[in-house]
């Protein structure tokens, strides 16, 4: 049997992700289950989602997913590298999934594949060095090393999908996983410009839920519903700017050497965010404080969110120490239990066994759960802001 393997943030969760299950089943299977790994409470452009874990696992189990697994938060905030290669080696741990599919504006392997063998070559990783080291961005860097490796195709790597590809790829082929990519053509929706049709971007449609537009067409029903159901209690949708005051205030309170254990802290780059959060009274302020051409917003937007909410380096390993379970269909269940013995990590259905975990991953645990007590502060409704959610909600079933 198929099992197929999809990495998400659904934020929030749209028609373009239903339409990938639904391509993703016309390959594999009408009757495969998806297993989808997501990010939890804060996302990898840095910053938190519109809505919380639990809801955006329950819309995608509404819409097709049949097991939601929470992406612990260190692996949710790193970069596009980072973040794959943690995703892919849960689902990898998971002992069962056999098929990683992932949509891109390609759509097609061959390209992507030949550039993830590229991008990975020690001699090419080094030549990327170099010319950042004159002072050009990563991702400039690496297109203008891959184009006199491979021509043309490097410019795939200009759109959003297509890095997100290359990445999952080369972590399948880093971790040496047994799993089979896939990938279905991301049509239509552009990742941050407006499209015409039924589909959109989650970008523009958390652009659209910040200024009260319907986004109703644009979402599965289910998905609409509860959408909807959260903005009417208060609890969504949550963006940076509503959590600047505590963000600020946490920067405040770290020293230099919290600035310098972040991940992608280098170069002094620490040093100008240490002095920039001091300097500057918002977000927005001291962003664009410490902005360069070498230094990317969503780069800095990372170190911010890591900084507020206790993120570091060495906390970053090829695989996650645990699989917490936020949502589950019949089908998934069942596929839950002939997971026993083969999973080469814990899964958590209650979030009790933590106790059971050992040290560093409690550790991560108890990471996420405080970054999610951080999260709920952002809510318009102040009796939605209760502490300690995590320690208290079970998986969802569908």
């Amino acid at each position: 049997m198929n099992v197929i393997g999809v990495v998400g943030e659904f934020n929030p969760f749209h028609l373009g992700h239903f339409e990938h299950f639904v391509k993703s089943r016309e390959q594999l299977g009408a009757d495969a289950p998806i297993v989808c790994v997501m990010s939890g409470d804060f996302v990898q452009r840095g910053g938190p989602a519109c809505f919380d874990k639990h809801l955006r696992a329950r819309m995608a189990a509404e819409g097709g997913a049949d097991l939601v697994f929470e992406l612990p938060l260190p692996w949710c905030t790193a970069s596009a590298e980072g973040f794959a290669m943690g995703a892919v080696g849960l689902l990898d741990a998971l002992g069962v999934v056999t098929h990683l599919s992932f949509g891109s504006e390609a759509g097609t392997l061959a390209p992507l594949t030949a550039l993830a063998i590229a991008a990975a070559e020690p001699d090419n990783i080094e030549r990327i060095k170099a010319e950042m080291a004159e002072g050009m961005p990563f991702a400039a860097a690496r297109e203008k090393v891959l184009h006199e490796t491979l021509g043309e195709e490097s410019r795939l790597l200009q759109t959003p999908n297509n890095i997100l590809a290359v990445e999952y790829i080369k972590a399948l082929i880093g971790i040496k996983s047994p799993m089979q990519a896939v990938t279905t053509l991301r049509r239509e929706s552009v990742h941050d410009a407006m499209a015409g049709g039924r589909l959109r971007s989650a970008a523009q449609l958390r652009a659209m839920l910040g200024s009260g537009e319907d986004v109703t067409p644009f979402m599965p029903e289910t998905a609409a519903r509860l959408a909807a159901g959260a903005m009417k209690e208060g609890r969504g949708p949550v963006t940076l700017e509503s959590l600047e005051q505590g963000v600020m205030a946490r920067l405040r309170a770290l020293g230099p050497e919290d600035f310098a254990a972040l991940p992608d802290a280098t170069e002094g780059l620490e040093n100008r965010l240490y002095k920039a959060v001091r300097d500057e009274g918002s977000l927005l302020s001291l962003l664009a404080a410490v902005k360069t051409k070498r230094y990317p917003l969503s780069r800095l937007r990372r170190m911010v969110t890591c900084a507020a909410l206790g993120v570091r380096a060495d906390m970053m390993r090829p695989v996650p120490p645990y699989a917490r379970l936020l949502a589950s269909t019949q089908r998934g269940r069942d596929l839950l239990r002939e997971m026993d013995g083969k999973t080469r990590v814990p899964i958590l259905t209650k979030p009790a066994a933590v106790k059971d975990l050992p040290a560093p991953a409690g550790e991560i645990f108890d990471l996420t759960a405080a970054a999610r007590d951080f999260y709920v502060l952002g809510y318009e409704a102040a009796e939605e802001r209760t502490g300690g959610s995590d320690w208290r909600a079970s998986p969802v079933t569908v």
